[in-house]
């Protein structure tokens, strides 16, 4: 094949794709070429993915230490949702099991790459964590501050931000893995 061949091949490739419907559609603009090269190569998916399973192993084997423990203290002792969590275990133990669960995620969401369903279940554990987490947006004195009259998040609230995408990312990979288990199922 001449290097002019491969070439048209690939243009081909990047102006080719199938609408959710299964119809062929052709992108015509640089711009949306663009845009379908970078989804025929799962690129959001795979930022996405190894993104949240590097996040989870590293913040969960954070939490197993007396540093991340105590970091989370203020956050979890003021949520209505798992102020329990603590009460029930102590802040060290407790702690420990959030990062057992959020390892846990991370493993499954890694299996998802070989099994899609593992990958639904590391989703769906993240979609609650990270919902949990987000509420905690509410209920953590000092995470928003007022500065000349205007309300702002302030550092703890920023970082707690994050997880309301953590939350969509979730949410993401829970479709994606379901995509793959569905062409699975159909396929046998």
């Amino acid at each position: 094949m001449s290097q002019s061949q491969f070439a048209q091949e690939v243009h081909a490739e990047q102006q080719n794709l199938v609408s959710s419907t299964g119809s062929s559609i052709t992108a015509k603009s640089s711009l949306t070429r663009l845009a379908a090269w970078i989804d025929h190569r799962k690129i959001p998916f795979l930022v996405t993915s190894i993104g949240m399973i590097v996040m989870l192993l590293w913040a969960g084997s954070y939490k197993m230490t007396a540093p991340g423990a105590e970091g989370i203290i203020p956050l979890v002792s003021n949520s209505p949702l798992v102020s329990w969590h603590f009460r029930l275990f102590g802040p060290y133990v407790g702690s420990d099991l959030i990062g057992l669960t959020e390892i846990t995620a991370a493993i499954l969401i890694l299996a998802g790459y070989l099994r899609p369903k593992a990958g639904i279940l590391g989703g769906l554990i993240a979609s609650v964590m990270f919902f949990t987490t987000s509420t905690m947006l509410i209920t953590t004195p000092g995470s928003t501050t007022t500065v000349h009259g205007i309300r702002y998040m302030s550092f703890i609230g920023l970082f707690l931000f994050k997880d309301v995408i953590s939350l969509g990312v979730s949410f993401y990979l829970i479709s994606y893995f379901g995509k793959s288990a569905i062409y699975s199922e159909n396929r046998s």
